[in-house]
């Protein structure tokens, strides 16, 4: 009698052994995810309305913040498991001083993706003659503000970077004369420039170090990290499995046009020019030499982070070289 109950014991283990994930209950995460619209942010909540999260037994409570600056604090706080679209120098600066935070993921490298841009009717033509004017960007920390540093650096040019917030913020704020150049991401913006409502007048890859950083990160509380490790390995997976889903299925294409209202074909345009696969490639994490001599340069942090605590900070799940 007690042999044949462990047989149907074993039995059963091995049947749950087999059972797909989605099978179970699902393990809830919160996710902050920067500024709405723009960039790669669209990937969360695509797969989970495409079942994809779920399917690796995920489901993801999803909010918007103002830009990266924002995101880091809520996951500092365990607000939030896991931020999404974070900049590299605000990460390596809370890291240094402490901060339970890793890096799990790349979601942007290069430049191709943030511009900024004036309105039709201003003298402006490049950053190089913005001096004495306002240039935006999203929070501090955030790869927006990391990038108008380095820009400032790059052209010469002594402007005034302002914190704006988020993008359709910042659209609203130069359109009525607040703010001389605003900050954009594709695909948000493409249609006002291609209407010629606005002109760009710079984009990150015009500094060739910006153009070869990875700029923009998934970041994990690592105390939560800590204590469920598979359910960030699966939250990976899908993540992972979200973007081919996106860039090789017309539903992906179709889902991603609607999230961010505009039409297919922008939407494809979109994907290609400002938000090509390479880029968007989790698994990639470039020019952290440059990234580190940015962070003390713009006092992020005191001196250099060694090879032990880059080894700490960047800890992606099932990470594919």
């Amino acid at each position: 009698m007690h042999g044949s109950r462990s047989l149907a014991g074993a039995a059963f283990v091995a049947a749950l052994s087999l059972q797909p994930v989605s099978a179970f209950a699902q393990d809830n995460m919160k996710l902050a995810v920067g500024a709405r619209g723009v960039g790669e942010t669209f990937v969360p909540e695509l797969g989970q309305d495409a079942g994809i999260f779920k399917k690796h037994g995920l489901n993801l409570e999803i909010f918007y913040t103002q830009g990266g600056g924002e995101t880091i604090q809520v996951v500092i706080s365990n607000a939030a498991h896991i931020g999404v679209a974070i900049g590299f120098l605000g990460t390596i600066g809370a890291y240094a001083k402490g901060a339970p935070v890793r890096i799990i993921g790349s979601t942007f490298t290069g430049g191709h993706q943030l511009f900024w841009y004036v309105r039709a009717d201003s003298p402006i033509k490049s950053l190089k003659e913005a001096a004495g004017k306002t240039v935006a960007y999203s929070t501090n920390g955030s790869s927006t503000h990391t990038a108008v540093l380095a820009l400032k650096k790059f052209t010469g040019a002594d402007f005034v970077p302002t914190q704006t917030g988020a993008a359709p913020g910042t659209f609203t704020q130069v359109m009525s004369g607040q703010i001389d150049v605003g900050w954009a991401g594709a695909p948000f913006g493409v249609d006002a420039v291609e209407q010629g409502r606005t002109r760009v007048v710079a984009k990150s890859s015009d500094d060739p170090v910006l153009d070869r950083q990875t700029i923009r990160l998934l970041i994990a509380n690592s105390n939560e990290m800590a204590k469920r490790p598979d359910v960030f390995v699966r939250f990976m997976r899908a993540y992972r499995e979200s973007l081919a889903w996106v860039y090789s299925t017309p539903e992906g294409l179709t889902a991603y046009a609607k999230w961010a209202n505009i039409s297919e074909t922008t939407a494809k345009r979109s994907l290609a020019e400002f938000l090509p696969k390479q880029a968007v490639d989790p698994d990639r994490i470039s020019g952290v030499d440059d990234v580190m001599a940015d962070a003390v340069t713009f006092k992020y942090i005191p001196a250099p982070l060694s090879k032990q605590q880059i080894d700490e900070l960047i800890q992606i799940p099932e990470r594919k070289q």
